[in-house]
């Protein structure tokens, strides 16, 4: 594609894309050395930028681990535990940081953030579903509502589409890959750049490689299914949540060594065909002379189990679920090009970096740091040496209890914390029990750990880091 344009570049107001990719694990890159996926635009991406190998999410399923993403909280400080549970309005985000900075930002996608219920009449329409767009946004391509924006060009160019539009996924690799979704969502953001006059500020939120397992086209093909690796089989000794887990059809993954195959086939499909998209974004900015002149920062709001310890989707406190990919090119950091992070980070850090990227102080409420002295080649000092998720099924067992809250507050035992280290990864369950995994014998998660007192002291660490990032709004404010 040719844009016949070239806008005046700024070093000191560069164009920002940020690029979320739904549900995406971090090791499904060929630049991480993934045996069997091909992804040639983010390698691109990582050769001219820095990838964060050990980076991981908040939180699951997308309206939490996007709370924590936007906001740079924790869901024990932002209490966003579901899909639908309201962003409390007061939190700042970076959306609204991007506006204070002086752009105009923009969506294409969707954000799942659902309003909070005192800010609007009790008739609002946004209160009757949980895909809101995060304050501050201007939606210039509005893919919530069960993609019907793109259904309906879908229809219009002469396809069949389900009605219900979110069906019309599964049908994806009936219809060729440049009527899918990721590619909808790439021609509206390639048809918006050339009217652009001054620097600008874009999430491109993709909704693949999301379930279903069904790829657009060609790529629902293009993996050959005895080449694709096998899933990690579930442990001998099965934790009562996780045997619940696997009671619902919704989370349990094909049982058959075909169904398997064909899921990750598919999987694998999803991801090259929005790599490609990609591609096709970063040829544009390099022909309309923006590239050099565009920060790029990718990554997602959580994993996908993809049949590992028997499960699809995310949840839980398994590492598929939270390990995601974070790619950040900086054209002004050259110097770090290719450069690749062993250090853990976090989904909280993203919005402390962009503030910094962007001139902006960092809001009080943030509990991740600013990555940005990695682009510098720099490890700060007394940098976190472990990653910590959050997940909270109370939604998940209505009625359970049968007493309402707050009477009844049993449901909130419900939730757990995991500390992942270097070797340990420490589960604490809201009701007092721990499972501790020896992941320097086996990385699978498969193996507890026999060490009484490296188990107590990664409880202490994980109290620790919950005494320094509980809320502090107000901290610091003193009246006379």
């Amino acid at each position: 594609m040719s844009v016949p344009y070239a806008p005046v570049m700024s070093v000191d107001r560069p164009n920002l894309l940020f690029i979320t990719l739904d549900e995406f694990r971090a090791e499904c890159l060929s630049a991480a050395g993934h045996r069997v996926v091909r992804t040639p635009a983010l390698d691109d991406l990582c050769a001219q930028g820095v990838r964060f190998a050990r980076h991981y999410g908040q939180a699951a399923p997308c309206g939490p681990g996007r709370a924590a993403l936007y906001t740079g909280t924790y869901q024990m400080n932002n209490r966003v535990v579901m899909n639908g549970s309201p962003l409390d309005d007061r939190f700042d985000n970076l959306a609204r940081a991007a506006r204070r900075s002086g752009y105009d930002p923009v969506l294409f996608g969707y954000t799942d953030q659902a309003i909070d219920p005192r800010t609007v009449a009790d008739d609002d329409p946004r209160l009757q579903t949980y895909e809101g767009v995060l304050p501050g946004f201007r939606c210039e391509l509005d893919l919530t509502r069960g993609r019907e924006a793109w259904a309906d060009w879908v229809r219009s160019q002469g396809y069949e589409m389900p009605v219900d539009p979110e069906k019309g996924l599964a049908t994806e690799p009936d219809r060729p890959a440049e009527v899918g979704v990721s590619a909808f969502l790439t021609d509206r953001f390639l048809e918006w750049l050339p009217a652009q006059e001054e620097p600008w500020f874009v999430h491109m939120s993709h909704l693949r490689p999301h379930p279903p397992f069904a790829a657009a086209g060609e790529w629902a093909t293009a993996y050959d299914r005895s080449a694709v690796d096998l899933p990690i089989a579930a442990g001998s000794d099965i934790h009562p949540l996780h045997e619940f887990l696997l009671s619902i059809s919704y989370f349990a993954a094909p049982a058959d060594e075909a169904g398997q195959r064909e899921m990750r086939a598919q999987y694998y499909g999803m991801i090259s065909d929005v790599d490609q998209q990609l591609g096709r974004v970063w040829q544009a900015l390099r022909e309309s002379g923006q590239w050099d002149n565009t920060i790029v920062v990718v990554t997602s709001d959580h994993g996908e189990q993809l049949g590992d310890h028997g499960m699809v989707q995310k949840m839980g406190w398994f590492e598929e679920s939270f390990h995601i990919p974070l790619i950040i090119r900086d054209p002004r950091k050259s110097e770090s090009a290719g450069t690749v992070i062993d250090s853990f980070s976090e989904a909280v850090d993203v919005f402390p970096t962009l503030c910094e990227m962007l001139h902006e102080p960092v809001p009080r409420q943030c509990d991740g740091r600013s990555l940005t002295p990695f682009l510098d080649g720099v490890v700060p000092e007394e940098w976190r040496d472990a990653a910590f998720w959050e997940f909270d099924w109370r939604f998940f067992t209505p009625g359970r209890h049968g007493a309402q809250w707050p009477g009844d507050r049993r449901s909130a035992g419900h939730q757990l914390t995991v500390r992942r280290s270097g070797e340990v990864g420490y589960v604490q369950f809201a009701d007092g029990e721990a499972l501790v995994y020896d992941l320097a014998a086996d990385p699978t998660w498969r193996t507890m750990l026999r060490d009484p007192e490296r188990a107590w002291a990664e409880a202490r660490a994980m109290l620790a880091w919950r005494a320094q990032h509980t809320d502090r709004t107000l901290t610091g404010t003193f009246l006379p």
